[in-house]
């Protein structure tokens, strides 16, 4: 990405009510594209049911979507800024509303995996999109403050009782009204857009070579670690996947350090604050993402409950995540960053080996209990993580940073997933076994990334990039 791309948008003074009408629309269309990483969850079990798919199938309805999220929101601020804010933003909720249409109509995975495909598309464009028509209507610096906390912590609550939303949708209506669903969410985004004034536009080229071999590499790891999981790792598939993730990182590598305007710039990755946040952000993502792809299937799979019962079992960690997320800053602000961080990994961490002795016949109250360091976790981390980041580069890259780390936070949920899937099994049963495996792999992520923050992060947090 250019330094023009990344330049702070110019803001436009507008009147409250017209600020207000923009800050609904961006707060519904971040809503709606993260409530649909969650909700989806737990409408599994019935997509099986209905469309007939195996594990591998129900994988690739996850993590079509967050992959093509995770490869594409790097460079697509640069698009945002090509078109402007509130056009571009437009244009991604027209293409998500059109494509949940298109997965509410599925008539097999196939089709449905495609049409996640571009959900994912979209969802990439309207995030950046959403957060720079926030940044352009409020010129007022401490009102533009309050209305990007109001949206992080719309996106938070969306994740958390999208398995709610999705379980109570699932049971009433079917797996294809949660999709449904955003095509009147879509609706009102666009007629709200329609109240908010033009955005401006700026010169940004795309990075095109860097965008494709990043899609490549995902989609081949991806493949092989889903494929892997039934086929074998050793089969010439799965192989052949491995080679191309591999040889799509290096071109990568290579294509970034030739563009004139790379949309990963490599010494940017050299920093310690950068590179220890992304990996974090990788490992947080994974431990959330994956206990709520496995929780769906094991209350619905192995303990027979029903999807309003299950998405009900999420409601204490929708509060808990919100709590959290609300008090982490003060903590960080009390006792700096390092230690907020390191101590939300290794809570995520003990979450993973506290869900270890779940089995068919754990009392409920007890995979409550289980989920409290779930919720808390991650919820601690990542606003800490989130503002560390922010300060530890220069304010011209402060776009680039932020694409990267929801990237790579977006990658770890995919893979996690897939990860998951794999090895709780393709067939009716429900393996246990796979399923402690994963836990087991995922907690020791974490606590690596949590030494390496340990190690790496300054004590007080760092300062900002442009005072050194």
């Amino acid at each position: 990405m250019s330094t023009a791309t990344l330049s702070p948008p110019a803001t436009l003074p507008q009147a409250p009510a017209r600020q207000g009408l923009a800050l609904l629309a961006s707060l519904l269309g971040f809503t709606v594209i993260t409530v649909d990483v969650s909700a989806v969850n737990i409408a599994l079990p019935d997509v099986r049911a209905s469309l007939h798919g195996g594990m591998t199938g129900l994988q690739w309805v996850v993590d079509a979507y967050t992959l093509t999220f995770a490869a594409l929101m790097i460079s697509a601020g640069a698009l945002a800024d090509r078109a402007g804010a509130r056009r571009a933003y437009a244009w991604g909720t027209g293409l998500f509303t059109l494509a949940s249409l298109a997965c509410a109509l599925a008539p097999g995975i196939g089709a449905l995996v495609a049409a996640r495909v571009g959900q994912g598309a979209a969802a990439a464009v309207v995030m950046p999109a959403s957060l720079a028509l926030i940044r352009q209507v409020y010129d007022d610096p401490r009102r533009r403050a309050r209305a990007i906390a109001l949206w992080t912590v719309g996106g938070s609550v969306a994740m958390a009782a999208g398995p709610v939303l999705g379980g109570v949708l699932t049971e009433v209506a079917g797996w294809r009204a949660v999709f449904l669903l955003n095509l009147p969410l879509g609706a009102l985004i666009l007629a709200l857009l329609t109240r908010t004034a033009p955005s401006p536009r700026r010169p940004a080229p795309l990075d095109v070579p860097g965008q494709l071999t990043a899609v490549l590499g995902l989609g081949g790891l991806a493949y092989a670690v889903i494929e892997g999981g039934h086929a074998g790792l050793t089969s010439p598939p799965v192989l052949a996947a491995a080679g191309l993730a591999v040889a799509a990182a290096v071109a990568f590598r290579a294509a970034e350090r030739r563009h004139p305007a790379p949309m990963v710039p490599l010494p940017l990755l050299r920093r310690r604050e950068v590179g220890v946040s992304l990996a974090v952000g990788f490992a947080v993502n994974a431990g959330f993402y994956g206990v709520v792809f496995l929780l769906g299937l094991y209350l619905q799979q192995l303990r027979g409950m029903s999807a309003v019962a299950a998405g009900l079992m999420f409601v204490p960690l929708a509060v808990l995540i919100t709590s959290t997320n609300l008090v982490s800053p003060r903590f960080a602000e009390r006792a700096g960053r390092r230690p907020v961080i390191v101590t939300g990994q290794i809570v995520l961490a003990g979450a993973m080996f506290a869900l270890l002795p779940l089995a068919a016949d754990t009392p409920l109250w007890l995979v409550l209990v289980l989920l409290v360091p779930t919720g808390v976790g991650g919820a601690l981390a990542v606003p800490a993580l989130t503002a560390l980041l922010m300060d530890a580069v220069p304010g011209h890259r402060a776009g680039t940073a932020s694409g990267l780390l929801n990237s790579l936070r977006q990658t770890g949920g995919a893979l996690s997933v897939a990860l998951f899937g794999a090895l709780i099994g393709d067939g009716e049963a429900f393996s246990v076994s796979g399923m402690r495996q994963g836990l087991v792999t995922v907690g020791v992520v974490l606590l690596v990334t949590a030494g390496l923050s340990l190690w790496r992060l300054p004590r007080g947090g760092g300062r900002r990039a442009d005072e050194r």
